[in-house]
């Protein structure tokens, strides 16, 4: 069986820097940035790739519906 890696894209303007998304995370894959969008808020971003499992848990809890989330074969 083929093993299925994760990888997540944030629309990091519309992000709002609740945090749920870190919480979330088992595989610790996303903090809040220390930039700002435009809105001033520090948005989620993916900072350990390669950790990700794509088990969609931030897709999920995220409130406003900001990140997609994609499952790669290797």
């Amino acid at each position: 069986m083929a093993k299925v890696r994760g990888a997540i894209v944030v629309d990091i303007e519309k992000c709002k820097g609740c945090g749920v998304c870190v919480v979330a995370c088992p595989a610790s894959v996303i903090e809040l940035s220390p930039n700002v969008n435009s809105k001033g808020y520090h948005y989620a971003e993916p900072v350990n790739h390669d950790a990700c499992t794509g088990c969609t848990n931030c897709a999920v809890v995220c409130p406003d519906g900001v990140i997609s989330v994609y499952r790669i074969k290797n």
